[in-house]
């Protein structure tokens, strides 16, 4: 039988220990993605005799990728900018 521990800490209100032998891995990454799990202490995979802290493995999986920022075309703003500002002048 193979399950993950998640170890959620609410500081002073307590921790709290997410056990369901029917979570996958990709579960437990999909939920740490969401944002469903927030504030873990710890995840632990637990597989027939042997206990394996999988915190960092799960974390790095989980992290969302850095997309670069587009170009911005500067001018098009400032184009825009003036457009609005002739736009809402008194007459």
């Amino acid at each position: 039988m193979q399950y993950f521990v998640v170890m959620i800490d609410y500081g002073r209100r307590g921790r709290e220990a997410i056990v369901d032998p029917e979570i996958t891995r990709r579960e437990v990454i999909s939920r740490v993605t969401s944002g469903e799990y927030q504030n873990i202490s710890f995840i632990h995979e637990v597989a027939e005799n042997s206990i394996e802290d999988v915190t960092e493995a799960i974390l790095a999986e989980a992290a969302l990728p850095q997309i670069p920022p587009e170009d911005i075309d500067l001018q098009a703003i400032q184009h825009d900018h003036a457009r609005d500002l002739r736009k809402h002048e008194k007459a």
